[in-house]
């Protein structure tokens, strides 16, 4: 691909963010209706009440317009390019149900946790089924070329990944912008495997991915004008969790999505030791809202965590590329 092949749909997912999102954040404020606070979230936090949600509608629909004319440009609209959409778009009509009820009934719960799973469940299914018939094996990619093939077992460890990744991403997304930083950065890191195996598929919809969150960003910084709700957040994650399978890099996004794991592993944490011993080991989980707890600004949060982000991607292509592994 040439350079302008690669700029394009950045470009394109950018732009079409930017020009859709002040008319999409001007209905919200029109019908009046907004983000519900958690109750047990900070009490800092009842501000943001009211300000729009769903903004993963926007920069998911620049994806798929951009990944998909970009697709037809170069020649590169695959089985695998469309299977990448199809599962973002799954996961992104989860999220956009969960967010539909919660400000149809105007409260902090949409889809119930069995509901939420089984959706999940399903999407992981479509994508194992295509995986197969494209020809893929059922082996698991290791750092260092160690290969493990796991059989039918596979497609256990796909449902397992696409459902993980997509409630860590969604774990994550707590404080202004953190998220759309995160989502960049890891996007641009897979987008850099892609260019190096020369999966110019994956790289298109990484790149749509990239350029619609940074035309997202400034309206999701703090104060943010709008959030990207689950429908963003749980199409990001699944999308993630997609790519490093079809790159065959699985682990690597236990590095590049390291802050999205331990986000995880916080609230893990805090459940198990509160109904084993009645005691809390954070102030409050996910962890992002530990260090607020602790007089930490959401702007010193997401500088850390993105520095984090940038930090372990940079370690996994030395993995990968610097080492020869």
């Amino acid at each position: 691909m040439e350079w302008t092949q690669i700029f394009l749909p950045i470009a394109s997912s950018f732009g079409i963010t930017v020009a859709v999102m002040p008319a999409f954040i001007g209905y919200f404020h029109y019908k009046k209706q907004g983000q519900q606070i958690r109750e047990e979230g900070p009490k800092w936090h009842n501000v943001k009440a009211g300000t729009p949600t769903m903004g993963g509608v926007v920069f998911l629909i620049a994806t798929l317009i951009t990944s998909l004319w970009s697709g037809l440009w170069i020649h590169q609209l695959t089985p695998v390019l469309l299977t990448l959409l199809v599962v973002m778009i799954i996961y992104g009509l989860l999220g956009f149900l969960d967010d539909f009820i919660k400000l149809f009934k105007k409260r902090n719960m949409g889809l119930t946790s069995l509901q939420k799973l089984i959706g999940q469940i399903v999407g992981g299914l479509f994508f194992y089924y295509i995986y197969l018939h494209e020809g893929f094996t059922n082996t698991l990619h290791l750092p260092f070329g160690i290969n493990l093939p796991l059989g039918i077992l596979y497609g256990a460890f796909i449902i397992f990944w696409l459902v993980g990744f997509s409630n860590a991403v969604n774990l994550a997304d707590g404080i202004d912008g953190l998220v759309s930083g995160l989502g960049t950065i890891s996007f641009a890191t897979y987008g850099i495997i892609a260019w190096q195996q020369q999966q110019w598929d994956v790289l298109l919809v990484c790149l749509s991915v990239v350029g619609g969150l940074i035309g997202f960003f400034p309206y999701n910084k703090k104060p943010a004008k709008i959030f990207m709700g689950d429908v963003g957040a749980l199409a990001l994650g699944g999308l993630l969790a997609g790519i490093s399978i079809i790159l065959k890099q699985e682990w690597t996004l236990l590095l590049i999505g390291l802050v999205y794991v331990v986000e995880t592993l916080s609230v893990m944490l805090q459940v198990t030791s509160f109904k084993l011993t009645g005691k809390r080991l954070f102030k409050m989980a996910p962890i992002h809202h530990h260090f607020e707890m602790s007089g930490w600004s959401e702007w010193k949060i997401d500088g850390i965590f993105w520095v984090v982000a940038l930090v372990t991607s940079g370690i996994t292509l030395l993995i990968l590329y610097g080492f020869g592994g």
